[in-house]
């Protein structure tokens, strides 16, 4: 990881730690759903903006030679036939596809093209972000069925002097638009293996893992 990487983690989990001292105690936080009654989703959704490093599938019917897997570039641009560096970052699918139909109209007539998100890494903001007393402090890509487990394995667990009930999990509530924190049970879901403290993350989901203290 790059100094200036480090640094914008440490930056954001220091927001985090301050966020969280004027917030109740997580015994008196909101439980989330265990992971096994929520609604399984099948992946990004029509209103999903698309960020750096997706990969994407441009279908053009009638014409498959103008088709392409492509990865979003580190600046936001993708290529497929007959066209280059178009903008992909900030759009939807469905807006994506309207772009390339303009572009490829000059070529073919009443093109149709759809446009789908298979693998997807998101923006920084709609990123899981993990920190405190953690195996490795980390912001990683949000995936579809995500579950707190998924992301605690991908950071290496928790430290041995993590108070992992006492964990918190904040989140962004487009509806209100503040932030919510809800408490979590990783010590329940690692050490007894209680698959109820297993719960599903959403895109910016942050998991804040505080210390025992001795």
């Amino acid at each position: 990881m790059s100094s200036k990487s480090f640094a914008t983690l440490l930056g954001g989990a220091a927001l985090a730690s301050v966020a969280m001292a004027g917030c109740a105690d997580a015994r008196t936080a909101p439980r989330l759903p265990s992971a096994n009654f929520v609604a399984l989703q099948e992946g990004p959704g029509e209103d999903y903006v698309i960020g750096p490093m997706d990969e994407l599938t441009v279908f053009v019917w009638r014409n498959p030679e103008l088709g392409a897997r492509v990865q979003v570039r580190p600046d936001g641009r993708i290529t497929t036939p007959l066209i280059a560096d178009l903008p992909a970052t900030g759009k939807t699918p469905s807006m994506l596809a309207q772009d390339i139909q303009l572009q490829l109209s000059q070529y073919i007539q009443d093109p149709l093209v759809s446009v789908i998100v298979n693998r997807f890494a998101g923006t920084f903001s709609e990123q899981i972000r993990i920190v405190g007393a953690t195996g490795r402090p980390a912001s990683i890509p949000y995936r579809a069925n995500m579950t707190i487990l998924d992301a605690m394995i991908a950071v290496g667990g928790m430290n041995e002097f993590a108070a992992g009930n006492r964990s918190k999990l904040v989140r962004f509530d487009k509806a209100t638009g503040k932030q919510k924190e809800f408490s979590l049970r990783l010590g329940d879901l690692f050490k007894k293996g209680d698959s109820k403290a297993n719960v599903m993350l959403m895109p910016g989901d942050v998991i804040i893992i505080p210390e025992s203290i001795f």
